[in-house]
This record gives structure tokens, C-alpha cells and sequence, in this order.
């Protein structure tokens, strides 16, 4: 038996995925830039490809760039605008719970004499909306902030924010991070008015090693790499080819009826804290009511979240203690940030589900789950 729960570090790729990646290397090998026929075959895949991502966002082809991923994305775009405008605007908006590589790009920027102000959350991992608008100064080139958090779920009020900054006469860019969002929320970038966003192809059945940028037209950023031009520039190098396959094979099961994905999804995850708030006792639910479908996060007093983790592998059950860019760490940033107790973070145990999932699988994980806190609870206690 096999129950996987930590989709929020990276997904299983679809069957259909893995074909159209093992076809771009056995069939469709050529490089895309090659003028001879097999090489302008795989370009015009890879068009039809950037359309469909495209279409799936409601944005222009020519608003979708590949990258690498996530880090990538983030690091690109955040480094791409504030060199673009260190010597007008050095000042820089985000959250206290970003990702890793938001907050250590963010570090690096403060010792190249950006200001950066970092926003408070509440118990819910919300920020206060007030707050953001306070921050915003005539020196304010970027707000960068995550669509849905990656350990506890919260949602942020990306479509107020974008609301509130077309009001502003100084223009000040959006970017979201959209990594837990993207296949999880059915939203248009250009109807929240965001700048730039990131997507990693991983976190919805896609490959790892593959992402996409939503640049808005006409916005301009300073390119990471310089090369052969690939991505209309900002984005140079020959392209992941299997990669890009794979991600468009995701993105178009994804989006086939992406609505009655989350609806299937929330029902699994409603169900999971259900058993669980009815079945444990002494537990914290840490996600919000209004959070994402996918990620429930608990705290089990009493336990140490990583010693469960392992006893729940033994059973063939994998969940996490929280991100896994940041799990070997110690502790949590997010939990800290929402007023956990120490015991509360030590003890805390993040599922997240994808639509391959089941209600078995989740009856299955409470009656391991109780089992398991209990033992744990008594060896402790003895």
C-alpha cells in the first residue's frame, strides 16, 4: 500500500506526461532553433504548447516564457526588475511566509542597498491589506507575494492588492507566486492586474525541472541569463524540450475541468480534517477555513511531527512536517509567523492531496493516523 499525501513538495506525473516526455526524447529530439525540418516540427509543438498555457490563464502566448521552475521564476523575475530599477526605486514590498527562494533572493538584495519591507501575517497567514498600502512609498518598485502558502494554505488578497495599485499614480509591479495556486484556483493574472507570476510544472503532474513565466506585455525586466536568445531574450538557452512537452501534457489534463478538480480535491480535504478533528484528540488545525483545497496542515501535541512522519512511512503513508525547501531546517518560518507554540510547531504534520487521491486512501490515513498518535502519545508518557 501506498498512500502519497505531500503533494505540495511535488506531485506524481501523469502516464500521459511521462509519454510525451519519453516521445520528445526518442522521436522529437531536434533542437528547436535547427532550421531543417525535424527542428522546425518540435518549435511548432513548442508554440502549440505556449498557447494552451496561455489559454489556460486567459493570457497572450507571447506572455508565457519557460523556465526551470519555481526558483527560477521567482529569482528571474525579482532580480530582473529590481535591477532594472535600483537607481529610481530600491524599495521592495513582501510577507514574513514567503518561499525560500523569494526571501533568500530578498536577503541578497538588502546588501546591494535595496529596503525591503517584510509584511506581518495573522493566525490565519493572512496579511493586513492596510498594512500593504501603508508600505508603499514613492520608492517602491515591486510588491512580491505568494498566491497560496505551501505550508498552511492561507490565500492572499491578490485580486484587492492588484485592485488597490492600479489606483496608485506611480506605477508599482505585482508578482505572484503562483506555485501552489496555479491548477488549485481558477484565476485570470490580467483580471487581478498581476505583473508577473510563476508556475512550476512539479507541483500539478507535470516533470520537475520545468516552469513557466507570465510576463504582462509591454512590462520590462533585465534577464538573468544572456545567450542565443531563446524566450525572446530573457530567458536564454537551448529549451527543456521534454520538459516543455511534459508541462503541456499537464497543463491540458489540469485544465479539462479544472472547477470539478478542486471540487473533488476540497470534498478529500474536508473529509481528512473531518476524521481527524473527530477521531484525535489535542490537535491544532493550522490552515485556515478559507484556505487552499489542497494543504491541511495539523499540530499533534504531544508528538514530535517528524518521528510521526516516519512512523506513518512505515505504513506506507507520506505526508510532511511543511515545506520541503525548508523542512531540514529548523522549524518553521510560516508556523512561527502565525504564533504557534513551540510544541505546536514541533508537532505539526502537513497533507496535501491531489485528484489522484481517493476516500479510502483518506479513511485509511485517519485509522493509521490515530493508531500511530496514540502509541507515539504513550511511549512518551511512560
Amino acid at each position: 500500500m501506498e498512500i502519497y499525501l505531500d503533494n505540495s513538495a511535488t506531485t506524481k506525473p501523469y502516464k500521459e506526461v511521462v509519454d510525451k516526455m519519453l516521445q520528445a526524447l526518442t522521436e522529437d529530439y531536434a533542437n528547436p532553433s535547427s532550421l531543417h525540418r525535424k527542428g522546425i516540427e518540435v518549435e511548432k509543438n513548442i508554440k502549440l504548447i505556449r498557447q494552451n498555457i496561455a489559454k489556460s490563464i486567459g493570457a497572450k502566448d507571447k506572455e508565457i516564457y519557460f523556465t526551470s521552475g519555481g526558483t527560477e521564476s521567482n529569482n528571474t523575475i525579482i532580480r530582473g526588475i529590481a535591477n532594472l530599477n535600483k537607481k529610481r526605486k530600491n524599495h521592495i514590498i513582501s510577507t514574513v511566509i514567503e518561499h525560500p527562494s523569494v526571501l533568500n533572493t530578498l536577503k541578497d538584495l538588502e546588501l546591494e542597498g535595496f529596503e525591503i519591507t517584510y509584511l506581518k501575517v495573522d493566525e490565519n497567514g493572512k496579511i493586513d491589506l492596510n498594512e500593504l498600502k501603508e508600505s508603499i512609498k514613492p520608492s517602491t518598485c515591486l510588491i512580491t507575494i505568494m498566491h497560496v502558502n505551501n505550508e498552511i494554505g492561507s490565500i492572499q488578497p491578490i485580486a484587492e492588492i492588484g485592485k488597490y495599485l492600479k489606483t496608485l499614480d506611480e506605477k508599482v509591479y505585482l508578482h505572484v507566486d503562483a506555485i501552489q495556486s496555479y491548477g488549485k484556483i481558477n484565476f485570470r493574472p490580467s483580471k487581478y492586474n498581476i505583473d508577473f507570476m510563476s508556475v512550476s510544472g512539479h507541483k500539478f503532474h507535470g516533470p520537475k525541472g520545468i516552469g513557466f513565466m507570465y510576463i504582462k506585455e509591454n512590462n520590462r525586466l533585465k534577464p538573468l541569463l544572456t545567450g542565443g536568445g531563446q524566450e525572446i531574450g530573457i530567458r536564454s538557452g537551448t529549451e527543456n524540450v521534454p520538459g516543455i512537452y511534459g508541462l503541456g501534457e499537464a497543463v491540458k489534463i489540469i485544465n479539462q475541468d479544472l472547477n470539478a478538480v478542486i471540487e473533488k480535491i476540497s470534498k478529500l480535504k474536508d473529509m481528512l480534517k473531518r476524521e481527524i478533528v473527530n477521531n484525535i484528540d489535542d490537535i491544532k488545525v493550522n490552515s485556515p477555513e478559507d484556505g487552499v483545497c489542497h494543504i491541511l496542515n495539523i499540530s499533534f501535541r504531544g508528538v514530535k511531527g517528524e518521528v510521526l512522519l516516519h512512523y506513518l512511512e512505515q505504513k506506507g503513508i507520506y505526508v510532511s512536517t511543511g515545506s520541503a525547501c525548508s523542512s531540514k531546517k529548523k522549524g518553521s518560518h510560516v508556523l512561527n509567523a502565525i504564533g504557534l507554540k513551540p510544541d505546536e510547531i514541533e508537532g505539526a504534520i502537513r497533507f496535501s492531496l491531489s485528484d489522484t487521491n481517493s476516500e479510502d486512501q483518506i479513511k485509511e490515513v485517519v485509522n493509521v493516523l490515530k493508531e500511530s498518535v496514540n502509541d507515539l502519545r504513550m511511549i512518551i508518557r511512560r
